[in-house]
C-alpha cells in the first residue's frame, strides 16, 4: 500500500510537468479543466481510479463529533453548522478526482470551457440534474447563488466573487462567468461552489441561522435533527447524478449520522463501546497505546493505517497580533522559544509524532529548517527583504528544545534576551513588564472538548512562568469559541489549519491583508505582510508548476518567519479504527486516504 501510494505521488507530479508542456489554448468545452494543461482522465472514464464501482449500496455508518450545532445552514458566518450537510446534500458544478490536486471533472456542468488566459469560464448544466425535490437546476439558481454567497454568505466566497466582472446566461443551460483579474484558479473555483435553489429563500433572509433543511441536489438529504445532540442523512433513491461515471462507486451507504459529544473522552468511551461505526485518531501515542479492547481483539474492529504526504498544515498556538502584547515578532518568538517540544511531545504523545517545522512541513512545498532561500524563490522574497523578519531569507529553524526537562534552559535564555529587546524586563516579583508598568500576560483561548490541547497548554503555562510571563487558560463552549475567534477577540488560542498540495484563493482567507479585517475570516493571527500577499498573488498568477512552487515555497517562509503560531505535531499518516463490515478499495488517493476526509465517499457496507 505505502509503494502504491507514493508511486502515485510521483506519478501526479510528472503528468503536471507533463500537462503544462501539453498546454494549449483552447476555448471550447471540456469534460474536466486542469490548474495546468489537460486533466488526466479521458472523456470517456467509467469511473474516478479509486472507486470501486461495484461496490453494493446498503447499511450505514455512526461518526462522531465533538461540540454542538445550532444550524443547519453552513454557507454563512452566522451560527454553528452541522457536520457533512455540504458535501452530502449539495452538488457544485465540477467535482474533485483526488488522485489529482489540480483537476476537477463535471458534475452539475457536462463541459467546461475557458481560455488560456483564463480570462473566463463558461460552464454548461447537466439536461437532468435535479434538486432532490425533482425541480431542475436551472441557470438562474447558479447565478443567484453565486451572487449570495459572494455578497451575503460566509467570507471564505468573498474574494472570489470580487473578481468576478459579469455573469450572464449565455444559452439554455449554459453560464459563463467574466473575471476582472488575473487569477489562473477561479475556473476552478467557482467550479467548485455549492448550488443553492434560489426558491428555497423566497422571503427568507439568507443571513439567518436555521434549522430549516435546505433542498440540495447531492447524494443524501437531510433526515433527522436534533439540535446539538444528532443529524443523520439518508441516501436519496432518486438522485438524479446516480449513474454519472464521477459518481459511480461512491456514495454506497444508506444512512450517515453524526451524533455529538462534549468531549474526546465521551468520544472514545462510545468507540469502546461500539456505539461509533467508524473513527479517525489524531494522536499517535493514543493509537499505539489504547487501541487493544475485545472488539479490536476479536476483529470486529479493523485498525487501519494509510500513510500520506499532505503537508502538515498549521496547527498550535495563534498569537493576535492586534493586540499589542504581540504585535513585536520578538515577543512571538520568545514565545515559541518557551515551547519546549521535545519535552511536551514526549509528554503528550511518547515522542511519536512529527513536529511541525513550517506550514507546509511534509511536503515539497516545505521549508528546510535552517536553510536559506535560493533560486526562484529568493527572487521573489529579495523585494521585501527589508520588511521580512529574520529568517525568511536567511533561514529559519524552530529551538531545540530540551527533553529531559520541563524548561530548556536554553531557550530560557534566549527568550529573555528577546523579551529585553522588546522593552520587557523582569520586576521583583519575576513577572516581565514594559516601561509603562504593564505586565506582560494574556488569556489562552481553549474550547471544552479540546483535551490535547489543554493537556498541552497546561505544560506550556508552567514553562511561560518561568519566562515571567502570566498566561491563563479560559474554557469556552464551541458557539462561544467561535463568536469569540470570527469577531477576533482573543489574545492567542488554538488553531488547526489543515493546508493542501493544491493551494490556491484559500491562503489570502487564511493570512491575507484583508481578510485581516473582515470578521469571520481565517486570519485569526491578523498578518499584514506585503510579502506574504505577493506570495500568494505569485502563486494565483504562476503559467508553470515550478513558478508555482516556488511562490508557495515563498509564502510557506514568509508565513514561518512571521512567528505566528506556537506550532505542535502532526500525524505522518492516516490512523482509522473501522467496523469490519465497512469496506474500502484498495487503491490509495494521493491524500492517503479513501473519500471525503476518511468516510463515507468511497466506502461500503458488506457483511
Amino acid at each position: 500500500m505505502r509503494q502504491m501510494f507514493f508511486a502515485r505521488l510521483n506519478g501526479w507530479i510528472t503528468g503536471l510537468a507533463l500537462g503544462f508542456i501539453a498546454q494549449t489554448a483552447w476555448a471550447e468545452p471540456q469534460h474536466g479543466i486542469a490548474m495546468y494543461g489537460e486533466p488526466a482522465l479521458p472523456p470517456d472514464f467509467v469511473s474516478l481510479p479509486q472507486a470501486n464501482p461495484d461496490a453494493p449500496k446498503g447499511g450505514g455508518v455512526i461518526l462522531s463529533m465533538s461540540g454542538s450545532f445550532d444550524s443547519v445552514n453552513p454557507f454563512i458566518t452566522a451560527g454553528t453548522p452541522a457536520e457533512g450537510i455540504t458535501p452530502y446534500t449539495f452538488e457544485t458544478l465540477m467535482a474533485r478526482n483526488h488522485d489529482e490536486p489540480f483537476s476537477l471533472y463535471g458534475l452539475l456542468a457536462e463541459s467546461v470551457e475557458t481560455d488560456s488566459a483564463r480570462s473566463y469560464v463558461e460552464f454548461t448544466l447537466r439536461e437532468g440534474a435535479r434538486f432532490s425535490d425533482g425541480t431542475p437546476v436551472t441557470v438562474e439558481d447558479v447565478i443567484w447563488s453565486f451572487e449570495t454567497l459572494g455578497t451575503q454568505g460566509n467570507p471564505r466566497y468573498l474574494a472570489a466573487w470580487k473578481k468576478v466582472a459579469k455573469s450572464e446566461q449565455t444559452g439554455p443551460r449554459s453560464v459563463r462567468f467574466t473575471f476582472n483579474t488575473e487569477d489562473r484558479e477561479l475556473p476552478l473555483i467557482l467550479g467548485l461552489r455549492p448550488v443553492l435553489k434560489k426558491a428555497d429563500f423566497d422571503g427568507k433572509a439568507f443571513e439567518t441561522p436555521s434549522l430549516t433543511p435546505l433542498t440540495g441536489s447531492g447524494p443524501y438529504v437531510i433526515d433527522k435533527v436534533t439540535p446539538g445532540v444528532s443529524i443523520s442523512y439518508r441516501r436519496n433513491p432518486d438522485w438524479w447524478g446516480k449513474d454519472l461515471p464521477v459518481n459511480r462507486g461512491q456514495w454506497n451507504l444508506d444512512t450517515i449520522r453524526y451524533d455529538y459529544f462534549a468531549n474526546t473522552v465521551a468520544i472514545f468511551e462510545s468507540v469502546r463501546a461500539g456505539e461509533i461505526t467508524a473513527y479517525r485518531e489524531d494522536n499517535l501515542a493514543k493509537w499505539a497505546s489504547r487501541y487493544d479492547f475485545p472488539a479490536v481483539q476479536k476483529g470486529d474492529m479493523i485498525r487501519l493505517e494509510v500513510p500520506h504526504k499532505r503537508p502538515s498544515g498549521i496547527i498550535g498556538l495563534a498569537m493576535n497580533t492586534r493586540k499589542p502584547v504581540f504585535a513585536d515578532w520578538r515577543v512571538r518568538e520568545a514565545m515559541i522559544q518557551a515551547f519546549n517540544f521535545p519535552y511536551i511531545n514526549q509528554t503528550i504523545t511518547g515522542g511519536a509524532a512529527p513536529r511541525i517545522q513550517s506550514y507546509f512541513s511534509n511536503s515539497t512545498f516545505g521549508l528546510t529548517p535552517g536553510a536559506p532561500a535560493e533560486g526562484a524563490v529568493l527572487d521573489l522574497l529579495t523585494p521585501f527583504k527589508d520588511s521580512l523578519p529574520p529568517g525568511a531569507i536567511e533561514g529559519y529553524a524552530l529551538p531545540d528544545g530540551d527533553a529531559a526537562r520541563p524548561v530548556s534552559r536554553k531557550s530560557l535564555r534566549t527568550a529573555l534576551a528577546l523579551l529585553e529587546e522588546a522593552g520587557w524586563t523582569p520586576g521583583a516579583d519575576g513577572l516581565q513588564r514594559n516601561a509603562a508598568g504593564q505586565t506582560l500576560r494574556f488569556d489562552i483561548l481553549l474550547t471544552v472538548g479540546q483535551d490535547e490541547a489543554a493537556a498541552t497548554t497546561a505544560i506550556y503555562v508552567e514553562s511561560l512562568k518561568a519566562l515571567g510571563v502570566d498566561a491563563r487558560v479560559t474554557m469556552l463552549d464551541s458557539a462561544q469559541m467561535k463568536q469569540r475567534t470570527d469577531a477576533f477577540d482573543f489574545d492567542m488560542t488554538y488553531i488547526l489549519r489543515t493546508l493542501s498540495l493544491s493551494p490556491g484563493n484559500e491562503q489570502a482567507l487564511y493570512w491575507g491583508a484583508a481578510a485581516a479585517d473582515t470578521e469571520g475570516s481565517r486570519n485569526w493571527m491578523g498578518i499584514k505582510d506585503p510579502a506574504v500577499d505577493a506570495m500568494i498573488a505569485a502563486m494565483l498568477a504562476a503559467q508553470t508548476p515550478d513558478a508555482f512552487a516556488a511562490a508557495v515555497q515563498g509564502l510557506d517562509r514568509a508565513l514561518t518567519a512571521g512567528r505566528y503560531v506556537v506550532p505542535f505535531w502532526y500525524a505522518n499518516k492516516n490512523m482509522i479504527l473501522h467496523r469490519r463490515e465497512l469496506k474500502h478499495p484498495e487503491t490509495v488517493q494521493l491524500y492517503g486516504d479513501f473519500g471525503t476526509s476518511y468516510l463515507p465517499a468511497l466506502w461500503w457496507y458488506e457483511e
